[in-house]
Parts: C-alpha cells; structure tokens; sequence
C-alpha cells in the first residue's frame, strides 16, 4: 500500500531524473533514490549516455547502507548490457529490499524483464507510482521505442492574429527577447532541430543553441540540425552548415549540387516521396535509427503544414506577441482550405505562460 512518503521519495527521484534534460540523450532521463529508515542514504542521476545509470550513482552513495533499503526509480531498471552493465543485477547485488519503479521501460529489450527479474530473486517491486510525471520526462525516449519515431514539437512564434511574418517574408522580430531566450531551453532539450529551405533561404539561420554553457552543457554539444531540402538549393556557404552535423534531407538526383553539400560538410540522405518532395514519415524514421528522441520543428508554413497533414507534430509551442499583423500577412499552416467545421484540427491544451510581454501556448495534437 503506498503512502505519502513513497510519494515524496519518488518525487525527489523525478527532480533528480531533470538533471538529465539537456544531457542524457538518447539515453531517457533517469532519476534514483536509497531510503533506509525512511532517510535517503543515496541519490543518483543519469547524465550522460555511457556513463553509470541512476542506480549505480545512487547504491554507491549509499554503500552499505542499500541492504534491505528502498528504491525509488523513475523508469524500470534495465536488465540487458547496452554502453553498461545491467541495473538490475546491481541493485540484487547490493541486496536492496524493495523497487519501486514510476514506469516500465518501453524499450522492448527491457520492457517488463527488469522488475521480473528483481522479483524472482525476492525483491518486491512495484511500477506506477507518478508514472505520468516520469512519461513526462522522457516523451522522446517513449516515442523512438514504442512508436519507431522521435516525438515532435513546433515552435511557432506569431501574433495575435495567428501571423508569422510580413508578406514579404520578414519576421525579426515578432516575439521579445525573453521568448527568445526561452526557445533556446528546448533547442537544447532537443536531439535535433529541423527546418526547411523557406525559413534557410529567408533568414539564413544557424538552428544552435547560444549560451550552451549556461544551460550547463558542455562546449560544443549541438543538436542534430535537419534541413529539408526536396531540389538540393541548400548553399554550401549557409550558415546553418558552420560547425558540421548536420542532416539535409532531399528528393532530387542532382549530383554536382550533393558532391557540394557533402563537402560543404553536410551529411545528406536522399527521401523521395511519390509528389517528389521528401518523405517526412521515412526521415523522422531515419532520425529515430540515428537514436533522436526528441525534434525541435522550427519552421514555415509550408513545412508545419505538411507535418501536420502527415500526422506527425505531437506537440506545439506557440509564442504570441501582443501585436497585429493583418490578413496578408503569412500564416502558420499551408493547409487545404475546409469548408465544414467536422475538418477542424483540435488541439488540447497543456499549458498557458506568460513569457517577458509574450504568451506561450502549449498543445497536443494527440497524434
């Protein structure tokens, strides 16, 4: 029978699990608590994809003090060898009482096996506990094992009236610098960052994340940058291609222009779809066997559209900026026109947050 303190224990492993959120891909988040007598003996995090998982941290912290005690992990204690040994033989070695786990693994090489395996050595366990709070940590993660793809967030900054830019193209800058800055959390919680050839050929973007250091990651750690480029027009002198990885998807046979992109840098994988523009459901499926949990789309109207028609935006973020812009001014979804409320998109909300003079809106699809 849980309790208040089972509750407040895995709480304390779920903040420690967010020490992760910038660092731990591909690996999930993963916090991890010892309690003896009803006092932590142990904390553990994992931070970074090789190095020991949560429980190792926190049975070494706790030392001799992990028999007979409490475990309290955010996901199922993995029970086959990856970059490091099994979790779940440490923590029977280490001879602990009981294991409660917030969620199972979805990876199918886990998935279930860990607890079991704690369990016929006599260990009780027990999963579920705050497990949408732990799913809440790790969507990415989820999605890559349960769905063959990464979980994908829009960012669209606008105005009131729903405009991303002039008619003319030009959007620096709609939103404050606070919105601006807040944008850079999720580039930084992000595998990859994807866009299109509207938004390089207009703005000429770098897709980094600035100021990495105060987001406490290490110098020169960048998400994958994705452009997809259907003709391959992509310049070899783009900004978004200064400092390497980054991942240009295409349609088009034109060799001279890849043999450019290549030596620009640029590793490219050619998608075609059937219209001749590039398959969306095949990248994000490329993506995913390249281990990307988490797509930050940072794009036009064009590209948002597209996705959404596919089905594949899971999430939205959307910054408002108190300011009009007018009906010729660009929207944010190419879409064919409805003609019946039944053809509507509904979306549900998540959050609503003011952000320096801005709002941010955050939606899922329910893809």
């Amino acid at each position: 029978m849980l309790n208040e303190h089972d509750y407040h224990f895995m709480r304390e492993a779920l903040a420690l699990a967010a020490d992760g959120l910038y660092t731990s891909m591909p690996n999930p988040r993963v916090g991890c608590v010892v309690v003896k007598d009803s006092v932590i003996v142990g904390r553990g995090a994992h931070l970074r994809a090789g190095e020991p998982h949560a429980e190792v941290h926190a049975l070494r912290e706790a030392g001799a003090l992990a028999r007979d005690a409490d475990v309290y992990v955010t996901l199922e204690p993995c029970s086959h060898h990856g970059r490091t040994p099994p979790c779940a033989d440490a923590l029977m070695a280490a001879g602990v009482k009981r294991v409660f786990a917030a969620m199972q693994d979805p990876n199918p090489r886990v998935a279930g096996s860990g607890l079991a395996r704690l369990q016929s050595q006599g260990i009780s366990v027990s999963s579920g506990l705050l497990e949408a709070e732990a799913k809440a940590l790790n969507p990415g993660f989820i999605s890559r094992m349960s769905r063959g793809r990464p979980y994908v967030r829009s960012k669209i900054a606008g105005s009131l009236d729903g405009r991303t830019a002039l008619a003319n193209g030009v959007s620096q800058w709609i939103t404050g610098e606070e919105a601006r800055a807040d944008v850079q959390h999720w580039r930084a919680r992000s595998c990859a960052v994807l866009t299109g050839m509207g938004t390089v050929l207009l703005d000429d973007p770098q897709m980094n994340v600035r100021d990495a250091g105060l987001l406490g990651l290490k110098s020169g750690i960048q998400p994958l940058r994705v452009v997809v480029d259907s003709r391959l027009r992509l310049s070899p002198q783009a900004r978004i291609l200064h400092g390497g990885h980054v991942l240009v998807a295409h349609a088009s046979q034109d060799e001279a222009r890849l043999a450019a992109l290549q030596s620009a840098g640029a590793d490219c994988v050619h998608l075609p779809a059937e219209d001749g523009r590039v398959d969306m459901h095949k990248l994000l499926q490329v993506l995913a066997s390249r281990e990307i949990n988490e797509v930050l789309v940072e794009a036009g109207q064009e590209l948002n559209g597209a996705l959404l028609q596919a089905g594949l935006i899971d999430e939205f973020i959307f910054y408002y900026a108190p300011l009009l812009l007018g009906s010729d001014a660009r929207g944010m979804f190419d879409l064919p026109a409805m003609t019946a409320m039944s053809q509507r998109i509904d979306l549900q909300l998540l959050s609503v947050d003011r952000v320096g003079v801005d709002l941010r809106v955050r939606a899922s699809t329910g893809a």
